[in-house]
């Protein structure tokens, strides 16, 4: 049977993830205690017993998930035995790791850079995103690539019926206001900024450089990545998709439909929530996914 270990992205952090990790296994606990030396500050706190206000904050929600995925798979020891992965968006930080292409704490100073390059562009323009449901992809594309003078761009290609679009405030509105005509329902989302658009150019420079300065591996497993859906297995293939994911939407119903056609018969989520698998099961209803039970 293969197995696809899938690791979610923001949105998915709650008050008290990877506490029990941290309680129970001594391995866990230090790889929290050193995580918590790289950021500068005991984000386990904030994780453990802080508030949701607390755990919104980009320079926490991203490197809280990505502790949550990684320290989970790490946990799982023998029992994480992976035929491919994916991550959505920052998820894909998580894959990368867990699958050994890069390591810990490699991966969580990109995240960290990640989220700080993040927050300096979401201050330096405002803008934002919103989830776009009932209507097709063309649709919806065709909507974005009509509003003159803004930008708006589609970002998440979630699962059939759903996607997310990202741009100015007035792009997103302008948007919005046509797919509701059209029979969509638009859901704005609670970001801070444009993820995945042409807004985020400054923030993928930023982070280019440092994803330079890190060393990649061949992972153990092939590593489905965001802008291209397709299983990636060579390192400097790896680093160049990598470098474009701030800017390129995230491609994650093609990502399980790959998956899926190269042989996936179990979808495992590693880490905070269940929204991986609900989007999974949008894709295909018959597929088995759950997640990962320690």
């Amino acid at each position: 049977m293969k197995r696809a270990y899938i690791f979610p992205g923001q949105g998915a952090q709650f008050v008290g993830m990877g506490k029990d990790l941290y309680d129970g296994n001594k391995t866990c606990r230090d790889m929290f205690e050193q995580a918590n030396e790289i950021i500068g500050f005991r984000i386990t706190d904030l994780m453990f017993a802080g508030t949701s206000d607390d755990l919104k904050q980009t320079k926490v929600t991203q490197p809280a998930i990505f502790l949550h995925s990684t320290i989970l798979a790490a946990y799982l020891g023998d029992k994480f035995r992976p035929d491919m992965v994916g991550g959505h968006s920052l998820g894909e930080f998580s894959a990368l790791v867990a699958a050994g292409a890069m390591s810990f704490e490699d991966g969580l100073r990109l995240v960290i850079a990640r989220a700080n390059a993040m927050q300096k562009c979401c201050e330096l323009r405002p803008s934002t995103m919103a989830a776009v449901v009932k209507l097709d992809d063309k649709t919806v594309e065709e909507v974005c690539a009509s509003i003159d003078g803004e930008i708006v761009v589609p970002a998440n290609y979630n699962c059939p019926g759903q996607l997310v679009i990202s741009g100015t405030i007035e792009g997103v509105a302008r948007a919005g206001e046509k797919l509701k005509e059209l029979k969509g329902k638009v859901l704005p989302l609670a970001v801070g900024g444009a993820f995945h658009s042409p807004l985020m150019e400054p923030a993928r420079l930023e982070l280019a450089e440092a994803i330079e300065r890190t060393q990649f591996h061949a992972p153990v497993c092939p590593c489905y990545q965001n802008v291209c859906a397709l299983p990636v297995s060579d390192p400097a293939e790896i680093k160049r998709n990598l470098n474009l994911q701030l800017t390129a939407p995230v491609r994650w119903t093609a990502t399980v439909q790959n998956m899926l056609a190269d042989g996936a018969e179990e979808f495992i989520e590693v880490g905070p929530g269940t929204a991986l698998q609900g989007m999974v099961k949008r894709v295909n209803p018959e597929a088995n996914a759950h997640s990962a039970e320690y």
